[in-house]
């Protein structure tokens, strides 16, 4: 007897890209365009919007195509520790003197 075999189809397991780079990042350049823009009202800030903007989304593209999960994988390395310090085991316990060895 064969092993059943279930196709995984690409549209359950694509990534959430907007214009082609990361939805989040390229909204977020939008809006950010968009309120330099409006709120300053003026020809250079309507090239510098606009300039802005297309920069964003090429940049995100660009991330995008390396890997669509790019901003997940930067924003879990920021939340690791700068150093961590050899340890023989987790439940080992360091004497005050010890700890401060490694600071």
């Amino acid at each position: 007897m064969a092993l059943r075999t279930i196709p995984i189809r690409r549209a359950g397991n694509r990534h959430n890209l907007f214009l082609g780079g990361d939805r989040e990042l390229v909204m977020t350049a939008g809006l950010l365009a968009f309120t330099l823009i409006f709120a300053a009202q003026s020809g250079v800030a309507t090239v510098a919007g606009a300039t802005l903007w297309f920069a964003a989304v090429y940049l995100c593209r660009l991330m995008a195509k390396k890997d669509p999960k790019m901003r997940h994988v930067y924003l879990r390395h920021r939340s690791y520790r700068r150093y961590y310090p050899a340890r023989s085991t987790p439940f080992r316990e360091n004497t005050a003197e010890q700890a401060r060895r490694y600071r």
